[in-house]
């Protein structure tokens, strides 16, 4: 599987757990201390890797196991 499919998989999943969750953007960004900007690209898939750190975060604030954010 090529990088950018990974990465707009990760973003769908992203997106779909903060949307569950009722949570906008700026509210996840609030509760990981990562930038708006940068979680809008990720949820685009137009960022290139997330980092472990950042994918830590983002799973922590979601309530999900990291890995549920790479499937």
């Amino acid at each position: 599987m090529s990088g950018e499919m990974t990465q707009k998989r990760l973003g769908a999943v992203i997106r779909r757990l903060r949307k569950a969750q009722d949570l906008t953007q700026e509210r996840l960004a609030v509760r990981t201390g990562i930038a708006q900007g940068h979680i809008s690209h990720l949820e685009r898939g137009t960022r290139r890797a997330a980092s472990v750190a950042t994918l830590k975060k983002l799973a922590r604030a979601l309530g999900v196991p990291v890995a549920e954010l790479l499937e």
